[in-house]
């Protein structure tokens, strides 16, 4: 089913498979859209799952934002978020984010219990500051890009390349024209000053599962960052997924929808043991 719905920073569209399963909120990087995420929807995760992906502000069926210097800081696309789930009357959920989107991810974790576990793709948690922001990010003129807000012809298919390689779809294409430009340079600012959590000490002290997945060649990634997240005894997990990118669930789907349901499975399991038992009469 698809929802257009109303919030505090404008009108934005919601895909929902509906069903009982788990609530799994896809959130999708800068300057794309929900439709990234097609190679997620397979029967296996559509089994466990009642999948929500939306087009965040800016981007794809979505309106732009009223409010730009507000609507698109990271709190501010996370208040958007929020409103949307309250539309749709989801109490608790997953979040798989990529890029920006996992960056909201982990805010939307620091900030509420409602969050029951995050996976995050080519996303390093950072701290705030610009320090904070190499440590966890390879500088570079692509990654620059994502703070430009007005683009070139050769700077869109720069970007598409650096984040699909060959596997861009014309509906990713299509993403990247269309989407507002102001939200490139205003959340890059917002991460920059860190606004909101320190993204870096809410993965660490997080107490419910965080997933951190990337491609063995991401381009903006230092992996050797993401490793010390690695803590298995609190379901932390770091997974490096070989021959793909920074969008390694759409280069490698088989691979990490292997993984995103190994999470869902973790989460459930998590949710089973925490539920009262029922004492049986004697």
């Amino acid at each position: 089913m698809e929802h257009r719905l109303d919030t505090r920073h404008g009108r934005i569209h919601v895909s929902d498979t509906e069903g009982t399963g788990l609530p799994l909120l896809f959130l999708h990087g800068s300057s794309t859209s929900r439709h990234v995420f097609e190679r997620q929807y397979h029967p296996r995760l559509l089994e466990k799952a009642r999948i929500l992906a939306l087009d965040l502000p800016g981007h794809g069926a979505s309106d732009d934002a009223r409010d730009p210097e507000r609507a698109y800081m990271l709190t501010g696309l996370v208040d958007t978020v929020e409103d949307v789930l309250a539309n749709l009357g989801v109490r608790r959920l997953v979040v798989f984010g990529w890029s920006l989107g996992g960056h909201l991810a982990i805010e939307m974790m620091a900030r509420s219990h409602s969050v029951e576990g995050v996976l995050i793709a080519g996303t390093p948690p950072v701290a705030p500051g610009l320090i904070g922001m190499l440590r966890g990010f390879h500088p570079s003129f692509d990654l620059m890009l994502a703070s430009k807000p007005n683009w070139s012809e050769r700077d869109i298919d720069r970007f598409e390349d650096s984040c699909f390689g060959h596997a861009a779809t014309p509906d990713i294409h299509a993403g990247l024209l269309r989407a507002d430009g102001r939200l490139r340079a205003v959340v890059s600012r917002s991460l920059l000053h860190g606004d909101g959590h320190n993204q870096r000490r809410a993965v660490l002290e997080a107490g419910v599962p965080v997933f951190l997945v990337n491609g063995a060649d991401d381009p903006f990634i230092r992996q050797s960052y993401m490793a010390g997240f690695e803590d298995r005894t609190r379901d932390h997990c770091v997974e490096l997924i070989e021959g793909a990118g920074h969008a390694s669930f759409l280069e490698k789907p088989e691979a990490f929808n292997a993984i995103l349901e190994r999470f869902i499975d973790t989460v459930v399991a998590r949710r089973a043991m925490r539920a009262p038992r029922v004492a049986s009469s004697s």
